[in-house]
């Protein structure tokens, strides 16, 4: 069912680099490393138009887990 399978989403998350990496859910590797947010974004929907993108916002903050929003 597309929305609910989790392969059906990609994380777009900040690298140490400063780069950006375009990630399945469980992934190994990343589907994309771009130099910008906004062009990992496009990517993953270039990949997959129907995938859910989420886009860190919050990197490593107390007491909590990284916090991610929805494009």
């Amino acid at each position: 069912m597309i929305g609910k399978d989790k392969t059906n989403e990609f994380f777009v998350t900040r690298r140490p680099d400063g780069r950006y990496n375009v990630l399945r859910p469980n992934a190994e590797r990343p589907s994309a490393v771009t130099d910008t947010q906004r062009e990992g974004i496009d990517r993953a929907k270039e990949i997959d138009p129907d995938a859910a993108v989420h886009i860190q916002r919050v990197r490593g903050t107390p007491p909590g887990p990284d916090k991610f929003r929805k494009e």
